[in-house]
């Protein structure tokens, strides 16, 4: 394997030539206009080939590149058809693949991590990478005492890496705009700059893990592998068979989607209260589908602590969106600090909240693509009132990560194309939202 570009001059070249190469394709394509291609035809011809450049370069860089990339991978359902396929398959690649370290290389790190006899802990180990993540790669063994276990390993240089990567993808955010309508691409990468930090230490990884794990042990629908062993940048964990959610979402059949799509709005939605936390990187690669029916959660190096639960300014907001209260709705989001330049009214407001309010308004949703389509339309709508409402509105700080993990689960459930009780579910663990239960 090439070296992984590590110093931020490198890396930063890589990232910078992206949306020079693409507006020279996009230059280039004037002179087949002339030709009599049409808009459509050449917009369409210049997403794939940006699909291909853009994700080629952000999976070869791993680091925060990469977790952008499955940050907005969750969003591809609500990209337009004609757009869609060219950045599918890039996208579901970028939740799972990347380049391995070489066995030698992960020999050095095990040493230095686990002590020079960390091979006495394992009956056996697998010095090829059974699969990849933004900013590490996965290894299958066996513990002593016979426990199959998964080995996780910080790429070298992804520290800095990831630094580097955040800090010039925001030169990106224009460029990956298009893809995600709506989405606020710049705030994602801040965000994700503050709060990937602490992924860097497995350590704290571990700690919030055995937290989960110890409340979901033995739970018949969510399973959170044990913890065995952790270091800086290396974690042993027990191994988890299953599917991975893009798997079910291409593949299952709609029992399997349906299934899915329930066990992962029960396991978002109980956390906060079962846990006082919330899982803080939900893209497909991180759910499976059990062997046993349950859903498996992985990767907690990202985590929301929510003592309390919901904060009660969100579920306010839900409660009074649910009851069509849309001038309280905008009296408290102001107050909460949701204006935005543009101001706002009941409509915006309503709108606003809506991906996450219209499936509680019925015992059992249809969560599908054209569903998110219509949704980030929205906010994708430069012409007129629409466009208006997306700039109408900024997320406060302490909230940001909650959006966008529930926005992210509400991606995954539309490419899952799933029928799910998110009513009953939501219902259960936020009764306070639904007048009802007063």
């Amino acid at each position: 394997m090439s070296e992984l570009p590590r110093t931020s001059s490198r890396r930063a070249a890589r990232l910078a030539g992206l949306p020079l190469g693409i507006a020279g394709r996009a230059a280039g394509s004037l002179g087949r206009r002339a030709l009599g291609r049409g808009d459509g035809d050449l917009t369409e011809e210049l997403a794939d080939q940006a699909a291909e450049q853009v994700f080629a370069v952000l999976g070869e860089l791993k680091g925060g590149a990469m977790k952008v990339g499955q940050a907005l991978s969750v969003f591809e359902a609500g990209m337009p058809d004609k757009y869609a396929e060219p950045f599918r398959e890039a996208l579901t690649k970028l939740q799972s693949e990347a380049p391995p370290l070489p066995a030698d290389e992960v020999e050095k790190i095990l040493d230095a991590q686990l002590g020079l006899k960390w091979r006495e802990r394992f009956a056996k180990f697998d010095g090829q990478a059974a699969a990849a993540a933004s900013i590490g790669q996965v290894h299958r063994a066996v513990w002593s005492d016979g426990r199959e276990v998964a080995v996780k390993i910080q790429y070298p240089g992804a520290d800095e890496a990831l630094r580097s990567d955040l800090k010039q993808l925001r030169r990106l955010a224009p460029l990956l705009r298009p893809l995600n309508p709506g989405t606020d691409v710049k705030g994602v990468i801040d965000e994700l700059y503050e709060s990937t930090v602490s992924e860097l230490d497995y350590r704290l990884e571990a700690d919030t893990q055995r937290v989960f794990a110890a409340e979901f042990a033995g739970d018949p629908l969510i399973r959170v592998p044990s913890v065995l062993a952790s270091a800086p940048k290396v974690l042993v964990t027990e191994w988890a068979n299953g599917r991975a959610l893009s798997k079910i979402a291409a593949e299952g059949s709609p029992e399997e989607r349906n299934r899915t799509a329930e066990l992962l709005s029960e396991f978002q939605f109980s956390s906060p209260s079962r846990v006082g936390m919330m899982h803080g990187d939900p893209h497909p690669g991180n759910f499976l589908l059990g062997d046993d029916g349950r859903m498996v959660v992985l990767d907690f190096g990202a985590s929301i602590p929510l003592p309390n639960g919901f904060p009660s300014v969100l579920t306010s907001m839900m409660r009074l969106a649910l009851e069509n209260r849309g001038d309280d709705l905008v009296a408290l989001m102001t107050r909460a600090g949701y204006m935005g330049r543009g101001g706002m009214d009941s409509a915006d407001a309503m709108a606003f909240l809506g991906p996450f309010i219209e499936p509680m308004r019925e015992p059992s949703f249809q969560f599908d693509r054209a569903w998110m389509q219509g949704i980030l339309a929205v906010y994708g709508d430069f012409s007129g009132r629409e466009f208006r409402t997306a700039r109408s509105f900024t997320l406060p700080r302490e909230y940001v990560l909650i959006h966008r993990v529930l926005s992210a689960s509400v991606g995954m459930l539309c490419q899952l194309q799933a029928t799910a009780p998110y009513q009953q579910i939501v219902r259960r663990w936020m009764p306070e939202i639904f007048a009802d239960e007063d």
